[in-house]
């Protein structure tokens, strides 16, 4: 079945890109073929780390927003990995909803599921049941709990949205923190996950030895929590 995967989460900074070179970087390595789509015209991380595999986005544009649905529709054995900038909730919801979009991906038999990209602030957590009001069953939810942008989620366990979520079939994943000298280089020098963990040449990379095993050991963690939810 054909899958559309959204990163999303709306707030800036909860990492929704850093999720969505995760997923593009798992498929890479699995063999799973995949199309990405970029929405961010400024910083589009997937278009920076992963040229090969994406394409931008116009999300104020209906008719390049169509461009990722007929992506799904062609290619059934392709995954569809759109990364969500900031701010683009209320024109992703104006394109579904004019454009007929859940109703037909059920009809031709696409999945479409949201990866909610969160921090541990309250945003996240009001921006979480926002969602759920607004679709209800009528999506697959993943929740992705950022441990590089809090360390305890103890608001959502308190705000009844968690037991909401449960309601609603959607799995969790969390990803654990990677030390901040590791993702600074990885990220001032536009490195894939991959040439993080292979390249040798730290005068490539900035990488030293033990930077290259913390990715490694970050990275085999970030795939187990994928695999437990799949794509």
């Amino acid at each position: 079945m054909a899958t559309i995967h959204f990163i999303g989460g709306e707030k800036g900074g909860v990492g929704k890109s850093l999720v969505s070179r995760i997923l593009a970087q798992y498929m890479i390595d699995q063999g799973i073929p995949f199309l990405g789509f970029d929405t961010d015209r400024s910083h589009g991380s997937l278009l920076r780390f992963y040229s090969d595999y994406a394409s931008p986005v116009v999300i104020d544009r209906f008719e390049s927003l169509d461009t990722l649905f007929e992506a799904a529709t062609e290619s059934a054995e392709k995954r569809v990995l759109v990364d969500l900038a900031a701010q683009t909730y209320d024109l992703l919801v104006r394109w579904m909803d004019e454009s007929g979009v859940l109703e037909t991906a059920a009809e031709l038999g696409i999945s479409v599921r949201y990866w909610h990209v969160m921090d541990s602030g309250k945003d996240s957590v009001d921006l979480l049941g926002k969602l759920f009001d607004r679709f209800g069953d009528r999506l697959s939810y993943t929740i992705v709990l950022n441990q590089l942008r809090g360390s305890t989620f103890e608001l959502l366990d308190a705000s009844g949205v968690k037991e909401r979520a449960a309601e609603l079939q959607a799995k969790f994943v969390s990803i654990k923190r990677l030390h901040d000298s590791a993702i600074a280089k990885i990220d001032g020098r536009s490195t894939s996950f991959w040439a993080a963990q292979n390249n040798p040449d730290k005068g490539v990379t900035g990488l030293g030895l033990l930077d290259r095993q913390r990715v490694k050991v970050w990275l085999r963690n970030a795939y187990a929590e994928v695999e437990s939810v799949g794509v």
